[in-house]
């Protein structure tokens, strides 16, 4: 029988017509290279950016995350100890965006960036699992910061007030004070129906162990979460350390609920994103930072804010630290993050040295919220104090000079001289805003005036002292009402000339 040409053409076209071509998913890949805890992976090239990978090595199983899509190879981070991984191990895709889990059940644990229990309490049995990643809420979600978030720091809670959804950076040189104000806050929010995510970031080990402690002894862990990413851990889990915790906190936010975030601190967080691109290749920007080292910072801070009734009414407040070199605020790492956030905390050296404590610089300091976000007492007693403040600085500087100064400024100087020993505040010892406000109405009103400077810190403690056992309904009034009423400003100036009678050291 003979094969003709239109046999052939039928037969082809058959085999087309039936033909189904196999399809390869592409779950399996090969690390072709490796090396500082950055390995590149051939054959997964459908792989989603953030994606987690399972790397299979001599040594056991480790994670791994997607960051540069390339045409023919994977850039992926080792998240844990890489040095088991070789050329050839096999790598699996999950099929998922790197996620961590969320819920009630973080509420009082340690844990590491992924979510894993660090504390020695068990596991962690969590329904849900946020990603990491995820876009900030957009405009009309968002409504305008007008809550307090009470830090319980006299200087802060009068001068660069903080409220429920901003972003206020805390900034300085090192061991100075920034973890410390951070603290503070977290334990005075307790009994403020507010829950804290406190998220360490490149520390040491031993550091966070008394944090912790310390936040355990004073009753806050039963409202916080503690994110940790330690000096000895690799930098891929710095890097992601920030984005968990968030995604921690957007779990209650979601609920309608308030939520602190502290960043602890993102000057460590850069520099570990700075060494993992750069073994990534990815080129470098500026003073040696990849050019979007601003976007690293914006897309986890944006994601900070105030959801408006119809989106459930949460929020997140975030506060970031970022540290200083010599007093440096010009420097790359801090101006971007200055103008991602809406204010910042600045801590000067030479006052700490000087005994300040907590060091803020009334001048450089500034909350772009402001009044927005204190309570109608604090808004009228402090109103005026950020400027004394200021003012009492450039006037002690130009005081130094011995020339003879007139009455009012020598006025001035002696009420900024007693306005800086009520700012001073030892760590741990945040004050209700009743008690503040009572202390900022003692001093504006004059009644602090013929105390001496150097009993004024003895003179606070003991008029707050007075006040809690003989004044409890008025301290309780400038919760409940939010204001100070004339009536309750007779009371208050009563109560304070009543007890300045008991003391032997007021100037007659």
């Amino acid at each position: 029988m003979s094969i003709t040409k239109d046999f052939i053409v039928e037969q082809l076209k058959n085999k087309i017509q039936d033909y189904e071509p196999e399809v390869v998913e592409q779950n399996i890949g090969t690390v072709v290279e490796v090396g500082d805890s950055i390995a590149r992976v051939s054959g997964i090239s459908d792989a989603m950016m953030s994606e987690m990978l399972e790397i299979k090595s001599s040594e056991g199983s480790v994670y791994a995350v997607a960051l540069n899509l390339e045409e023919e190879t994977v850039g992926a981070v080792i998240l844990g100890e890489s040095s088991g991984v070789k050329e050839g191990d096999e790598v699996t895709r999950l099929n998922r965006i790197l996620d961590v889990p969320v819920g009630e059940v973080m509420v009082g644990r340690v844990v590491d960036p992924l979510g894993m229990p660090i504390d020695g309490k068990g596991a962690i049995e969590a329904k849900e699992n946020y990603q990491i990643e995820k876009i900030a809420p957009g405009v009309i979600t968002r409504q305008s910061v007008s809550e307090p978030v009470q830090t319980g720091i006299k200087s802060i809670d009068s001068m660069v007030p903080i409220g429920r959804g901003q972003r206020e950076l805390i900034i300085g040189d090192r061991q100075i004070g920034k973890t410390a104000i951070a603290i503070d806050t977290i334990i005075n929010q307790k009994g403020q129906n507010m829950k804290c995510i406190y998220v360490a970031i490149g520390q040491k080990e031993s550091k966070i162990a008394g944090i912790v402690a310390k936040l355990e002894e004073r009753g806050a862990m039963e409202y916080t979460t503690v994110v940790v990413a330690g000096a000895s851990d690799p930098a891929s889990l710095s890097y992601i350390a920030p984005y968990s915790g968030v995604a921690m906190a957007e779990y209650f936010i979601d609920k309608g609920e308030d939520v602190l975030i502290i960043y602890d601190d993102l000057s460590k967080h850069a520099v570990a994103y700075r060494e993992i691109s750069l073994l990534l290749r990815r080129p470098p920007g500026r003073e040696a930072y990849p050019c979007d080292v601003f976007y690293l910072h914006s897309r986890l801070l944006e994601r900070s804010c105030r959801l408006n009734k119809d989106y459930g009414g949460g929020s997140i407040t975030a506060l970031p630290i970022i540290e200083t070199q010599a007093g440096d605020v010009s420097a790359y790492i801090p101006t971007n993050v200055i103008s991602i956030t809406d204010g910042q905390i600045y801590l000067e050296p030479d006052l700490f040295n000087q005994g300040r404590r907590p060091a803020i610089n009334a001048g450089l300091s500034v909350s772009r919220v402001g009044s927005a976000a204190q309570i109608k007492a604090m808004k009228k007693v402090a109103g005026k104090l950020r400027l004394e403040a200021a003012q009492y600085e450039e006037l002690a500087a130009f005081a130094q000079f011995g020339s003879d100064l007139d009455k009012e400024t020598k006025a001035k100087l002696e009420r900024g001289k007693r306005l800086i020993e009520v700012f001073k505040q030892d760590q741990y010892s945040p004050l209700p805003v009743e008690e503040q406000v009572f202390v900022f109405f003692s001093l504006t009103n004059g009644l602090m005036d013929n105390v001496p400077v150097e009993k004024i810190v003895e003179f606070e403690i003991d008029i707050l002292k007075y006040a809690r056992d003989n004044m409890d309904k008025e301290l309780k009034e400038i919760v409940e009402k939010g204001e100070v009423s004339d009536d309750l400003e007779k009371k208050i100036i009563k109560g304070v000339e009543d007890y300045k009678k008991t003391v032997d050291y007021i100037v007659k």
